[in-house]
C-alpha cells in the first residue's frame, strides 16, 4: 500500500483559506488580503457608552461610599470600577483587532482582546480578595452606616446597572469581551441589590452587620465572574480546540459525506477570537478520486456544517493497487 502527497491545498505559511460555495470556490492568501474582524460600529459605540456610564457612576459609588460608611457600596463600586476597565479595554481591543493582518502579525491583533480579558479576569480575583479583608475587618470593628446615602446611591448604581445592561445586550454577544461584561454587570446588578438590601435592613433594624455580609456575597459573585473570564480565555490562549467543535466528530462527518475520503488522519483546530475558529486536516483520499472535488467538498461541508471559514487542507492519496 502505497500514498503519494498531493501539494497542500488553500494553504501557505500564513493558513490561506478558500471558500466553497456549491460548485465554485475563491481563494485568498493572507499574503495581500487579510481578514481582520470585522466590528460593528454600533457595537463599538454600546461599548464606549456603557464604559462613560460605569466609569462615572463609579465615582458616585466611592463618594457614596466613604460618606455612608458602606463596605457593600464600596465593594459594589470596586466591582465597577473592574467593569469600566473591563469596557474601556474592550472598546481599545476593539479598535487595534481591526488593523489588518502583516508579516509580524500574520492573523492580525485580533486576539488582543482574549489578552485584555484574561488580565482583566485575573484582577477580578484581586478585588473580591480586598473586599472579603475588609469584610472581615469590620466583622470585628463596626462602624457606623448612614443608611440614607447608601440607599440613594444604591438605588442610582441599580438603575445605570440595568441601563448599561440592555447597552450591551444589543451588542454581539459571541464577543468573549461583550460576553465577560455582560457577567460583570449582572454582578454588579446582584451587588446594587445586595446594598439596598442592606441599607433597607439597616434603616428599619439597625443591624449594620448586614453591611459587611452581603458584601462577601458581591466578592463570590466576582469570583464566580472571574473564574468563567479566566477559564475561556486561557483556553484561547493555549489554543486549545473550540468549545463547540469536537475532532472526532467532525472527523466522521467528512468521511461519511464527502466522497472519495478514506480517512482523516490528522485535525487540529484553535481559535483566533472565540469568532474566529481555524482548522488544519489530512484527508487521505481514494485511487483516482478528483482532488480539487474533494477540496472543495471538505470546504464546503466544514463551512455548512460546522460553520469553521478557515482551513488549511493536505490531501494525500492512497493507492489500492
Amino acid at each position: 500500500m502505497q500514498e503519494r502527497e498531493n501539494k497542500s491545498t488553500g494553504s501557505d505559511s500564513h493558513h490561506s483559506h478558500d471558500h466553497f460555495h456549491k460548485g465554485h470556490s475563491h481563494s485568498h492568501a493572507h499574503k495581500g488580503h487579510h481578514h481582520a474582524p470585522k466590528v460593528d460600529q454600533t457595537n463599538l459605540r454600546r461599548v464606549g457608552f456603557a464604559a462613560l456610564l460605569t466609569g462615572l457612576f463609579m465615582i458616585a459609588e466611592i463618594i457614596g461610599g466613604y460618606i455612608s460608611g458602606s463596605l457593600a457600596l464600596l465593594a459594589d463600586a470596586g466591582h465597577m470600577f473592574t467593569d469600566f476597565a473591563a469596557l474601556t479595554l474592550a472598546w481599545a481591543a476593539f479598535l487595534i483587532g481591526r488593523r489588518p493582518a502583516s508579516d509580524a502579525y500574520s492573523f492580525g491583533l485580533g486576539r488582543f482582546s482574549i489578552l485584555v480579558a484574561f488580565i482583566n479576569g485575573l484582577s477580578l480575583f484581586l478585588v473580591a480578595a480586598l473586599i472579603v479583608k475588609e469584610a472581615f475587618e469590620r466583622f470585628s470593628e463596626p462602624q457606623a452606616i448612614l443608611a440614607g446615602p447608601m440607599l440613594y446611591v444604591a438605588l442610582g448604581g441599580l438603575g445605570v446597572n440595568i441601563l448599561v445592561f440592555g447597552i450591551l445586550r444589543g451588542a454581539d454577544q459571541h464577543n468573549l469581551n461583550i460576553r465577560g461584561a455582560v457577567l460583570h454587570v449582572m454582578g454588579d446588578l446582584l451587588g446594587s441589590v445586595a446594598a439596598i438590601l442592606a441599607a433597607l435592613t439597616i434603616l428599619v433594624t439597625g443591624w449594620t452587620p448586614i453591611d459587611p455580609v452581603l458584601s462577601v456575597f458581591v466578592a463570590v459573585i466576582i469570583l464566580k465572574s472571574a473564574a468563567h473570564l479566566v477559564k475561556e480565555s486561557a483556553h484561547i490562549l493555549l489554543e486549545g480546540s473550540p468549545r463547540n467543535i469536537n475532532l472526532q466528530n467532525v472527523s466522521r462527518d467528512l468521511v461519511e459525506n464527502v466522497a472519495g475520503v478514506i480517512e482523516i488522519d490528522t485535525i487540529r483546530s484553535w481559535s483566533i477570537t472565540p469568532e474566529q475558529p481555524y482548522m488544519t486536516l489530512r484527508a487521505i483520499i481514494e485511487n483516482r478520486a478528483d482532488y480539487g472535488m474533494i477540496q472543495h467538498g471538505l470546504k464546503y461541508r466544514l463551512e455548512k456544517k460546522f460553520h469553521i471559514h478557515h482551513t488549511n487542507i493536505e490531501i494525500v492519496q492512497r493507492d489500492t493497487q
